[in-house]
């Protein structure tokens, strides 16, 4: 069965090809990072507007690629939500309209269940069940994943979540948006030299809250003479410390509670250099497995939503399309069940 996908949740529109058969024939993304950039962050009505320039475009660039027509398209597959909801609205909008053009089946795809499943598009994809830490701008859970629509909330954060904290923090040291990477480039350079707290690293459950990490590193700003680059680098040295072992310690709890053997880490924060350096000792020691998508699939992607859309598709039973579309802003990933 090959399947469009279209991502349109956020600030990145992406579209990809996924055959059942063969596997991720292509993918295409445009970020818009570059525009957002100069307003701090992401502005929802250009976010909107930019994405139906972008989703025709690089839908046809796809099928180029794939060596692929539109009338060769079995279903396609969108982002119904979480995210902006102008956003959600032009992917939903374009997907529907091409379904119903076309005479093809659609599913709307839970875009945090695209990032669990975003390690199953690898070469060597891990096996269920497994525990899957999912690190983003707007999520840090832990997952227990049993299958395809099989999801137990193991833990998640109470305020911020481990993205947002990056973002904030390199806004208060005057770094440049995104905040992710800005902060670990100027990490890569600092050393040990403050101390910041690791909320929540012995809590009895497996939450977050990283809210007050922020609030520790506004009060370690304020208080130095001046914001030199080595101070700068020094801060974010820490404060990448204290969020990458609170990540670690937890999925490693998570690890021990399930009695499992397997981790999976996605989303944006997955792709952070030192995260997965301490994933992957502690792994090492301890005999556990972790699996990673490729670092272009760490960010939003259509391959992602290709691929959920896919295995669904391929798995539930034939029934009348309904081409009438709706979008969720806010969902509940407890909320999906398995296909049938």
């Amino acid at each position: 069965m090959l399947v469009l996908g279209i991502e349109s949740s956020c600030d990145e529109t992406g579209v990809a090809l996924y055959d059942t058969r063969r596997g991720l024939l292509a993918h295409a993304l445009h970020s818009q990072i570059d525009m957002h950039a100069a307003y701090g962050g992401v502005v929802p009505e250009l976010a909107s507007r930019d994405h139906i320039r972008r989703a025709l475009p690089l839908t046809q660039q796809v099928l180029s690629q794939a060596d692929k027509t539109l009338q060769e398209i079995e279903g396609i597959a969108y982002t119904q939500g979480p995210g902006l909801a102008g956003a959600l609205l032009v992917g939903t909008s374009i997907a529907q309209s091409l379904a119903m053009a076309l005479n093809v089946p659609s599913i709307g795809v839970h875009h945090l269940e695209g990032h669990l499943l975003a390690p199953m598009l690898e070469e060597h994809p891990p096996a269920f069940p497994f525990v899957a830490l999912l690190v983003s701008g707007g999520h840090s859970q832990l997952m227990r994943v049993d299958g395809i629509g099989q999801y137990e909330l193991l833990g998640d954060t109470l305020d911020d979540a481990a993205g947002e904290a990056f973002d904030k923090t390199a806004k208060l040291l005057g770094l440049g948006y995104p905040g992710g990477p800005a902060v670990s480039q100027q990490a890569d350079l600092g050393t040990a030299h403050f101390q910041l707290p690791r909320p929540m690293l012995n809590s009895p459950d497996l939450n977050f809250s990283f809210s007050g990490l922020k609030t520790a590193v506004l009060t370690l700003v304020k208080s130095q003479p001046t914001l030199d680059a080595e101070t700068i680098q020094n801060i974010a040295w820490e404060f990448q410390e204290s969020v990458t072992e609170i990540l670690v310690h937890k999925c490693l709890k998570a690890l021990k509670q399930t009695k499992l053997r397997r981790l999976v880490v996605s989303g944006g924060v997955g792709a952070n250099k030192r995260l997965r350096s301490r994933l992957n000792e502690a792994a090492s020691k301890r005999g556990i497995s972790v699996n990673y998508p490729r670092l272009e699939f760490c960010t939003d992607n259509g391959a992602m939503i290709a691929f959920a859309g896919a295995m669904r598709l391929h798995a539930m039973q034939p029934a009348k399309q309904d081409y009438s579309f709706s979008i969720r802003p806010r969902w509940d990933l407890a909320e999906l069940k398995a296909p049938a």
